[in-house]
């Protein structure tokens, strides 16, 4: 538990407002309805999300380009447009859900180059690369070449099933930031083990960097 954090008169009045009822409302219930304590809770827990987008970030170009690399060598440097991949692409169960095939071409419409469509492709896109029907199409033979930091004791489809279940809650987790939501009631530690794991599998080096540069480890022991 971190030290207590002392509010003005003002700050305790007038910050729960600015924050909203409904939203401060999951803070109070968390801190036994003490307002002071679910301000600290509410500070705490803007400041962890704020050091996860450093991780995350990383995370994810390394994951993308990583993947981007691998449909490259199948489909080649447009793939984008390749209509070989866009049919390879698995299917929504439901008309509500998230289509890849659907968002590459939106997105590849509007944008000129792979690389900018890349940068563009929700992390969503990336997640259903990592399904079993990309095995023989394209991680069989250039898993290892894209993601050289996997465990070797892994085989190519349990690497890409672990990849795909890290990465399905490393997206909800980003989500939730990005839209202000709380993530104090998540096991932050382990999401920030599967974000570093996944960079370790692009690059070690990488990994050990953004060990150097995040500032999760030290926040989450100071909740109050």
């Amino acid at each position: 538990m971190g030290p207590p954090v002392a509010f003005s008169a003002a700050e305790l009045h007038e910050l729960p407002e600015v924050i909203s009822g409904p939203r401060f409302a999951t803070y109070l219930q968390a801190t036994g309805n003490d307002r002071a304590r679910a301000l600290a809770l509410y500070e705490w827990n803007l400041d962890l999300s704020a050091a996860f987008i450093v991780p995350l970030q990383v995370c994810e170009v390394a994951v993308r380009n990583g993947v981007a690399e691998a449909i490259a060598k199948v489909h080649g440097a447009t793939w984008p447009w390749s209509n070989g991949f866009l049919r390879s692409l698995p299917r929504p169960k439901r008309p509500s859900d998230y289509n890849p095939e659907a968002d590459l071409r939106a997105v590849a419409t509007r944008l000129p180059t792979t690389g900018k469509i890349v940068a563009e492709l929700k992390l969503a896109f990336w997640e259903k690369i990592f399904t079993a029907g990309q095995d023989g199409r394209i991680w069989n033979a250039h898993f290892a070449v894209s993601f050289p930091g996997a465990p070797v004791g892994l085989t190519v489809a349990m690497a890409r099933a672990q990849a795909y279940s890290h990465l399905r809650i490393i997206r909800i987790l980003r989500n939730r930031i990005a839209h202000h939501e709380p993530i104090f009631a998540r096991n932050l530690a382990a999401d920030y083990a599967m974000v570093r794991e996944l960079i370790e599998w692009r690059s070690p080096t990488a990994a050990a960097w953004v060990d150097r540069k995040q500032a999760v480890l030290r926040l989450i022991p100071r909740r109050p």
